[in-house]
């Protein structure tokens, strides 16, 4: 359809557009050219979710009117286009109308900083915050550097929100010659272990990135937090208070109404540094005492109210500094200031920390002010938010997590069915897919709608379409047939090896073989075009057979089927209108068990039930332990055997894609466990070779 040139084709309505086409996609990514399509005379318009997520618009803009699109897209590109243009076509009944949005570069004149590239030697910006960079650089605010940092708390396993976290901090690093580090915000030991420390660091390995130097911890500056914490108290800028937590927030206030003085809030500052000085030596009780920042506790800002900065957790010992302490800074007072001490120019975080914003401000303010040169920097960073990442069937909340965990609901954090970074490793996504997704998202200033599911999945298959070299016959739930007019012990079917690299393919024929069984109808539904009474399919690689008889036992469930082979048929294309489908040999087939993983909730938005355990999906995990793979799967587990326990996962587990069952990755761990116990090889279903529909009816091709 020539209605537009060819940079518009993706714009097409979705009844003319491949919902999952993602090369379709690729005509959008340059932010020179952005496009909107919306049918006429204000008619609802119904483009593609996966272009709307390209285009920054939020996916309940799917259907929406003309003239509410095309002002949803000015207002979302708004920050970097300068100039907008409309072209109209018309062909039957409907309209194209193309805004062009044309981001032009400017060159400001001014002083920049010692080495700091201007704006005309800078990559183009992409997003609002690379805008900011981008301006800071021009203006030479850091003397040229760019220095982010990815920030995690050690209380769990990365999700895919922090992926999304990753990609931003590391790319625009990446992006404008700066540095990333990687900084463990480790300060609550009742809920952290150096198992999630761990995970974290291969989870950002795994997907592409390294961090600069070794990685930092805010436990590396407990002893320069404390030290200021006492020049704070010195100086009557903080109070050790004995209010309850109940107490505490009582006297906060709220949102419309101020908070009251604390009546320890007047202490004198020499009885405050004596209590401060006997809850780091362990004398008072947890939960007895804190120390607060004396601010205002009528300021309009809540978070503003004599925040916390200490508090005592006693019997617990810390992963990396063990019994040291028994008093840990709040995250408030550790983290913005663990930024300055690292030199951070852009600290980048999530919208839910907008309101500490300007208590991240003040913190930092005041250290600076004590002008005692502990701080490496005279410009202090600046804390800047996007939207988190919002998705459908999934939940990202670690509490809500940990709770799938511990209550059994999956077998760990890192189940196939999480959401979590080495969840999604271990089902076989490759780290492409999860950072073509992230620069899909985009990334936004405010809330959008519920990115759909959907557009994870086609930028896995996209990726394991690309790299996955291995392919192999494998039936999930076999299904005996007999050929009945084959004779002889059996043959072998050689395929010609087109990579050396892959295991050789030779495939065992013998009178007795395997089909899927949602490949056979004894009485075919309309539509059906595979195996049936009478009917005749062709076998990959293979012949063409015919099913004379269906053989059931006592239930009336069908166990075997009689069918005829043709001879001949071997190396020739099947007949017109007969079917293919793959196979695997009873006795020459190699044992495999198959997982099959759908969405792990029923419910699109499983956050918004009374309990998101009710959203749960009961059938998220189809085990098919009688699956039958062709024999070159075993070279497979190799990988199996090179690998010890705990070994590198860098590069992720072993992909093949079992033809037109999906695509499968061998599942190390387990299989080592399965072949100890004499058991077969494990994979994982990452994901099936088209869309599988809703969740609880995924399909086995």
């Amino acid at each position: 359809m020539d209605l537009v040139p060819t940079v518009h084709r993706s714009l097409l309505p979705a009844s003319q557009s491949p919902l999952l086409d993602v090369q379709r996609l690729q005509a959008l990514q340059k932010p020179s050219f952005r496009g909107v399509l919306h049918r006429f005379h204000e008619r609802p318009v119904e483009v593609s979710p996966l272009w709307l997520h390209a285009s920054g618009l939020p996916v309940w803009t799917r259907r929406c009117s003309a003239a509410a699109l095309a002002g949803l897209a000015l207002a979302s590109w708004s920050r970097t286009c300068r100039s907008a243009s409309s072209r109209l076509g018309s062909r039957s009944n409907f309209c194209t109308v193309a805004v062009s949005l044309q981001a032009t570069k400017t060159k400001k004149k001014g002083a920049h900083g010692k080495g700091a590239p201007s704006l005309a030697d800078a990559p183009e910006a992409g997003n609002f915050v690379e805008d900011i960079v981008l301006n800071d650089m021009n203006k030479g605010t850091y003397g040229g550097r760019v220095q982010t940092r990815f920030p995690p708390e050690p209380n769990g396993y990365l999700h895919i929100g922090h992926a999304k976290s990753i990609c931003l901090n590391f790319g625009i690093a990446g992006k404008f010659g700066g540095a990333c580090n990687l900084r463990f915000d480790d300060t609550n030991p009742a809920s952290e272990k150096q198992e999630y420390i761990d995970r974290i660091q291969e989870d950002v390995r795994w997907l592409g990135f390294q961090w600069n130097g070794p990685a930092h911890y805010a436990s590396d500056y407990f002893g320069q937090l404390h030290d200021w914490a006492v020049a704070f108290i010195e100086r009557g800028w903080a109070y050790i208070d004995e209010l309850s937590a109940e107490e505490i927030s009582e006297y906060r206030g709220t949102l419309t109404s101020p908070g009251k003085d604390s009546p320890y809030r007047s202490r004198p500052a020499a009885e405050n540094l004596e209590l401060f000085q006997n809850m780091k030596a362990g004398k008072l009780a947890e939960g007895s005492a804190v120390l607060r920042a004396k601010i205002d506790m009528a300021h309009r800002n809540v978070i503003m109210r004599d925040p916390i900065m200490y508090r005592i957790i006693r019997d617990t010992p810390h992963p990396r500094t063990g019994d040291t302490w028994c008093i840990y800074p709040s995250y408030d007072w550790a983290h913005g200031l663990s930024d300055s001490l690292e030199a951070v120019t852009h600290s980048v975080c999530t919208l839910e920390f907008n309101m500490h914003n300007e208590l991240y401000d003040w913190f930092n303010e005041q250290v600076l002010s004590l002008g005692d040169g502990a701080l490496p920097c005279d410009v202090l960073p600046r804390q800047h938010e996007f939207a988190r990442l919002e998705m459908e069937y999934i939940v990202v909340s670690k509490r809500k997590l940990k709770r799938l965990v511990d209550g059994g609901t999956v077998d760990s954090w890192d189940d196939p069915r999480m959401p979590t970074i080495s969840g999604m490793r271990r089902r076989g996504y490759p780290a492409a897919a999860l950072r073509r997704f992230c620069e899909l998202v985009g990334v936004t200033k405010v809330p959008s709608a519920f990115i759909k599911f959907e557009l994870l999945e086609a930028c896995v298959r996209d990726a394991l379409k690309q790299e996955t070299k291995i392919k192999l016959l494998c039936v999930l739930k076999p299904l005996r047939v007999v050929l009945t007019n084959y004779e002889g012990e059996g043959e072998v079917i050689e395929l010609p090896q087109e990579d050396e690299s892959i295991p050789k393919r030779r495939l065992p024929f013998s009178r007795n073989l395997f089909i899927e069984r949602e490949d056979f109808m004894e009485e075919p539904e309309p539509g059906f075009k595979r195996l049936a009474p009478g009917r005749s399919v062709k076998l990959r690689f293979a012949y063409t057979i015919t099913c004379e008889e269906a053989v059931h036992d006592e239930a009336g469930e069908i166990v075997e089927l009689r069918c005829s082979y043709d001879p001949e048929s071997l190396g020739k294309r099947p007949p017109k209108k007969v079917a293919v489908v793959h196979w695997a040999d009873a006795a020459g087939s190699v044992p495999v068990r198959a997982r099959l993983y759908d969405r792990l909730f029923a419910e699109p938005r499983p956050e918004e039930c009374n309990d998101f355990m009710e959203a749960l999906n009961t059938d998220s995990l189809e085990v098919c332990n009688d699956a039958r793979c062709e024999p070159c799967v075993s070279e497979l587990g190799g990988a199996v055997s090179s690998n010890s326990e705990g070994g590198d996962v860098s590069a992720g587990p072993l992909c093949a894609q079992f033809e037109r069952c999906g695509y499968f990755a061998l599942d190390e761990a387990d299989s080592r466990k399965s072949l100890e116990g004499g058991g077969p090889l494990v994979f994982n279903r990452a994901v099936t070779l088209n869309e599988s529909g809703k969740p609880g009816k995924s399909k086995a091709s």
